[in-house]
């Protein structure tokens, strides 16, 4: 921006989810792989589900839809600064993850770590205090994110 005199903002998103999301268990994202998986231990009757690695790292996510209001909401502010993260602010474990969706979708599995797979970055939020500095808020909070992603999930997947 200052090398040419121009005025560009970008926006940093922390990790999405949301529907039409890639579930493929080889090269999707951990919170739709892992509705594919315990969707799947459901369906077929199973008593576990494994996650990779120990299950301790912690990660953000952000519904897509909030993501796309931060891009029209950033694109009519007057901003001060180049690069505003967009997140949720709300992290938790693989591990919780993966019980938040057995409890929403109504199954107990066993957790089955697999210690020969990769845990992962041990944390990755981000600092949303600038973007909530001028403004905005993430709405979609998990509970209603997941409600609708998994409803899509049905529809789409089966």
């Amino acid at each position: 921006n200052k090398q040419y005199k121009l005025d560009y903002l970008s926006l940093m998103p922390t990790n999405l989810y949301g529907p039409r999301d890639n579930y493929d268990l080889k090269n999707s994202h951990f919170f739709p792989a892992l509705i594919s998986k315990i969707h799947s231990a459901k369906m077929n009757k199973k008593k576990n589900v494994e996650i990779w690695g120990n299950g301790k790292a912690k990660r953000e996510l952000m519904y897509v839809d909030d993501l796309a209001e931060a891009c029209e909401f950033f694109m009519r502010k007057k901003t001060k600064h180049s690069l505003i993260n967009i997140g949720s602010g709300d992290e938790k474990t693989i591990k919780e993850f993966t019980r938040f969706i057995m409890k929403k979708i109504g199954v107990k599995l066993n957790l089955k770590l697999n210690l020969s797979k990769p845990s992962g970055t041990p944390r990755k939020i981000l600092s949303t205090k600038l973007a909530n500095s001028y403004g905005w808020k993430s709405k979609t909070d998990l509970d209603r994110g997941f409600e609708l992603t998994y409803e899509d999930f049905l529809k789409n997947n089966n």
